[in-house]
């Protein structure tokens, strides 16, 4: 497999890291009183949607230069 096809998904994986980090610390902040790590949970998660977000557009775009150059 060449490294063009794992830059999707390795940007989705560390994106749904992100998200699962995220949501630990946001519970954590939540159950203990800290605003502070409430927040930078929120944060992670907000980074990790963006992070999936852009794997999902790489994979997009590798399908539709794939396609175009099979033709």
């Amino acid at each position: 497999m060449d490294d063009d096809k794992l830059k999707g998904g390795q940007d989705k994986l560390k994106g749904m890291a992100d998200q699962a980090k995220g949501a630990v610390k946001e519970g954590v902040g939540k159950v203990t009183g800290d605003t502070k790590m409430k927040v930078e949970g929120k944060l992670d998660k907000t980074k990790g949607k963006a992070e999936h977000a852009v794997g999902e557009a790489k994979d997009k775009l590798r399908d539709l230069r794939d396609l175009r150059d099979r033709e």
